[in-house]
C-alpha cells in the first residue's frame, strides 16, 4: 500500500486488459496505482504503461521480474488459459494478491494448484467471473437468495454465437487455451448458473463437442462476426453441450458455440426453473409465474445484456463493479463475491464435459 492505494502489476496486456480491465481500473484511481507491466509483446506494455500507469511504473517481458517488486500488493493475471496457474501460483507465493480472468485455469490439476497456494499464502484470490456484477444477475441472485423461485431444479445455461470466432489472439490455439466456446464463454454461463442455484456439487457430466464448422468453413463463405479465421490452423470446437447433474438432482443444459446454425445469438444468459416461479433473460430478465390463477410475468426494470455476436467488449458497467468489488475485498470493505472455491467446480464441470465428449461415456465425481 502506497498512500492508503493498492499497488497493483499487471502480467498480460492484450485484448481482455484493455477491453475490461484497465479502463475499469482508472475509474478507481483514489483506491489503486498501476505501478507495473508485464507483456511477452515490448510495445504492448509500454503502450499500457503510458495509458493507464503511473510516472515512475516500470515495464517487464518477463513475469518473475515483476513479481520481484516488493511495493506490489496485487496482481492481475490477464494471459492465454494454460499460463494461469503458473503465473497464479508464482504471485500468490510471492505474497500478492490476485486477480486472474476466467476461467480459473485450462484443467482441474491446475485449478487445484491454485486452491493450494492460495490456502497457503493467506491471500486473497478471485476470478474474472464479471456477469455476476450485471443488474439483472445481481437481481435474480438476491431473488434465489429470498427463495422466491422456490428450490431451482432445472436450468439452462446460454453461451450461443451464430457467428462469433474471435479470430485475434490464441483463442483457436488449444496448446494455449485448452478449448474452444466452451472454456471461453460457457464458462460464464456455467458460473452464472451454480451461482444463483448455489449448487456446487455435480454427481454426474454427459458432453458432447463438435469441430464442424471450425474447419469446414472456408474463409469467404464464414459469415463471422470478427473477421475470416484460418480453418487451416483452427485446432478446437466450434460448439459443445453438456447435460450436468447436481448431488441435489438438479441439472443444467449448457449450450456454447462460437460458431452454429442458429436463428439467434444468447450469450451469459440463463433459465432457471423452481416450484414457486422461474426466470429467463431472453429479452430482458423476466420473472414466470402464477397469480390468481392466470399465468404472470413479472418485468424486473434491470439494465438489458444484449451482447449478441459482440466478441469483446459490452463489459460496462458489470466490469466497473467487478474491479470495485475486487479492491473493496482487498481493503476490508466488503466479502469476496467471486471465491475460488467455487470457480474450481465450474473448471471441473468444463473438463468433465469435454472428457465426457472424448470418451464417449458420462463421468462421474
Amino acid at each position: 500500500m502506497k498512500n492508503g492505494k493498492i499497488q497493483i502489476g499487471i502480467v498480460g496486456c492484450g485484448g481482455i486488459a484493455n477491453g475490461k480491465h484497465f479502463p475499469a481500473l482508472a475509474k478507481l484511481g483514489d483506491q489503486c496505482d498501476l505501478i507495473a507491466f508485464c507483456d511477452l509483446v515490448p510495445e504492448r506494455a509500454e503502450r499500457a504503461k503510458k495509458d493507464y500507469g503511473t510516472a515512475d511504473a516500470r515495464v517487464f517481458t518477463d513475469y518473475h521480474d515483476l513479481l520481484n517488486m516488493d511495493e506490489i500488493d496485487e496482481i492481475h493475471v490477464l494471459t492465454p488459459n494454460v499460463s494461469h496457474c503458473e503465473i497464479t501460483c508464482a504471485a500468490l507465493n510471492a505474497g500478492k494478491h490476485v486477480m486472474c480472468e476466467k476461467p480459473m485455469a485450462a484443467t482441474p490439476a491446475d485449478a487445484h494448484r491454485m486452491i493450494e497456494a492460495y490456502h497457503k499464502s493467506g491471500k486473497k484470490l478471485t476470478i474474472g467471473y464479471q456477469n455476476r456484477f450485471r443488474d439483472d444477475s445481481l437481481f435474480l441472485k438476491k431473488y434465489c437468495d429470498e427463495g422466491s423461485l422456490g428450490e431451482i431444479y432445472f436450468a439452462k445455461a446460454y453461451a450461443l454465437r451464430r457467428r462469433g470466432v474471435p479470430t485475434w489472439g490464441v483463442f483457436t490455439d488449444k496448446s494455449k487455451q485448452g478449448g474452444g466456446p466452451l472454456i471461453d464463454i460457457g464458462t460464464h454461463s456455467l458460473d452464472l448458473a451454480l451461482w444463483c442455484m448455489d449448487c456446487y456439487k455435480p454427481r454426474t457430466v454427459l458432453g458432447a463437442s463438435y469441430e464442424k464448422l471450425g474447419r469446414l468453413l472456408a474463409p469467404d463463405n464464414q459469415g463471422n462476426g470478427g473477421g475470416s479465421w484460418d480453418n487451416a490452423t483452427y485446432d478446437v470446437e466450434d460448439s459443445a453441450f453438456g447435460y450436468i447433474v447436481m448431488d441435489n438432482g438438479a441439472s443444467i443444459f449448457l449450450q456454447s458455440s462460437w460458431a452454429l446454425n442458429i436463428d439467434d445469438s444468447r450469450q451469459a444468459k440463463i433459465t432457471l426453473c423452481g416450484t414457486k416461479a422461474g426466470s429467463d433473460m431472453n429479452d430482458g430478465l423476466r420473472i414466470n409465474t402464477v397469480m390468481q390463477n392466470k399465468q404472470a410475468m413479472i418485468l424486473p426494470k434491470t439494465d438489458t445484456y444484449r451482447p449478441g455476436d459482440n466478441l469483446l467488449g459490452g463489459f460496462g458497467i458489470a466490469a466497473d463493479r467487478e474491479s470495485e468489488a475486487w479492491l473493496g475485498a482487498l481493503l476490508g470493505k466488503n466479502e469476496l463475491v467471486v471465491k475460488p472455491e467455487q470457480a474450481i467446480v465450474v473448471t471441473e464441470i468444463l473438463d468433465a464435459i469435454y472428457r465426457s465428449s472424448a470418451e464417449k461415456r458420462a463421468i462421474d465425481f
